[in-house]
């Protein structure tokens, strides 16, 4: 039988249909609120912040939504995109079970963030907005909606996570490259970011100070709207590309996963692999199981709480139903920026509170230990934040050769690692530090959220 290592899809066979899981969930997650009156809020509450297209497509029950000709012209510069067999990691490991990987890391932001920014930016351009302002973590999100922006003619402000900022100056660099401003958060250019520093003048910053910040510029003027790289339904939406092809690849590959994983910060990531076998699972009774990974450093999904909380610091966003650490939370400093959130989306935390998909945590230290042990074998240097699907691979194909039970793994391998360099030296150098936040400073974490009386 000849080996199969690369598996592609055609352009013709590109989805042209992002697909939705709220059609298909059990128990609808619960609305959004009024932070004030605490009663749920509808479409128009989201004006200020999001074109009428994205706030239909975030509130939406249809099972599929067409992908406009526009964004799937930009979409053939790297989609599809293709499934790998890890023949050769698979051989180091001496499993006897099967690893596929989707690689997401081969389009110009170097990563799975340019599926939803091409998207967000088109629907901007076509409500006839001038300037976008967004947060970034690591900087993938930030470098994709920059290009984004820039090709439709809009303009960009980015609030780069400050901790990301110092440490990641190529990301800064490449979104100035795509003609985008970038600002460290907290910053003085904001309420919200001068609050943050005169509490603490060194602060490392994170997504909801960040969040918040872009928020605050956004809702001043009429023609400058918010755009968020994760958590929300629509983002989540848009990344579902991924795992609809890999739907097709796994077809072609004569194979089905009994696992797939994603690493988690909001979870767009996952879910844009995951949802689509989610759906195979609810509707034709497949058999798979739904994995995420987090940082035990931010471990909302497996220590958080379920309840209503603000998306951003501030407390700028609608109540939304989540597992959360508390908006106020400030993560360690990770290298994997893009998973320091405080909070999980809507959809993620109510598919989790009902049992469809699986989370566990992983420690920094071995999850860049699986990222160098992928690199030395396939060929490809993973993103900080892929690292930690990549260890959960690994979990899951050791725990199958001891169980004398092969499986299927597929995870999202989410994007490269060329612009995290110094955080890999870190590691070889044997200064990269563990963190695992306790039961006792996670109740600390959410003793502390604040919500309007």
């Amino acid at each position: 039988m000849k080996k199969i290592t690369k598996i592609l899809l055609s352009e013709k066979e590109m989805p042209r249909q992002w697909y939705n899981i709220q059609a298909d969930m059990p128990n609808k997650p619960l609305p959004p609120l009024h932070p004030v009156t605490r009663e749920p809020i509808g479409p128009d509450a989201l004006a200020a912040v999001f074109p009428m297209e994205l706030i239909k497509q975030e509130v939406s029950q249809e099972r599929y939504i067409d992908i406009p000709e526009e964004v799937v012209d930009l979409y053939r510069m790297y989609r599809p995109s293709p499934l790998y067999r890890a023949y050769n990691l698979e051989k180091k490991l001496g499993t006897k079970s099967r690893i596929y990987y989707k690689y997401e890391g081969g389009n110009y932001s170097g990563s799975h963030k340019a599926n939803t920014a091409i998207a967000q930016a088109y629907y901007n351009k076509q409500e006839g907005i001038k300037r976008i302002t967004t947060e970034t973590g690591a900087g993938q999100w930030g470098s994709a909606m920059s290009f984004a922006c820039q090709h439709f003619g809009l303009e960009l402000l980015v609030f780069m996570v400050r901790v990301s900022y110092d440490s990641k100056p190529g990301r800064k660099i490449m979104m100035n490259s795509y003609n985008a401003k970038v600002v460290p958060s907290p910053s003085t250019m904001t309420e919200a970011g001068r609050k943050v520093l005169e509490a603490d003048p060194d602060s490392p910053g994170s997504l909801g100070i960040a969040i918040s910040e872009a928020m605050e510029i956004a809702i001043q003027d009429p023609y400058t709207k918010y755009s968020l790289g994760s958590v929300l339904n629509h983002v989540i939406l848009h990344q579902t590309i991924i795992g609809q092809e890999a739907l097709l690849q796994m077809e072609k590959a004569d194979d089905y996963p009994d696992v797939v994983i994603g690493c988690f910060g909001g979870g767009s990531n996952f879910s844009g692999i995951a949802f689509p076998f989610l759906r195979e699972k609810l509707l034709n009774g497949k058999n798979v199981r739904l994995l995420t990974v987090e940082p035990a450093s931010c471990p909302k999904l497996t220590k958080g709480k379920f309840m209503y909380d603000f998306g951003d610091s501030a407390g700028m966003t609608p109540l939304l139903p989540m597992y959360t650490l508390g908006h106020n939370f400030i993560p360690e400093k990770i290298h994997a920026g893009g998973l320091r959130y405080h909070g999980a989306g809507v959809l993620v935390s109510q598919l989790l509170k009902d049992g469809f998909i699986e989370a566990k945590a992983k420690l920094q230290r071995e999850c860049f230990e699986a990222g160098v042990l992928f690199s030395r074998t396939e060929g490809i240097l993973p993103a900080p934040e892929s690292n930690y699907a990549i260890a959960a691979a690994l979990d899951e194909a050791r725990k199958s050769d001891i169980e004398g039970v092969p499986r299927t793994i597929l995870f999202n391998l989410s994007g490269h690692g060329h612009m995290d360099i110094s955080a890999y030296e870190k590691y070889f150098e044997g200064n990269l530090p563990d963190h695992e936040m306790t039961e006792a400073e996670v109740e600390e974490a959410i003793a502390k959220i604040k919500l309007p009386d």
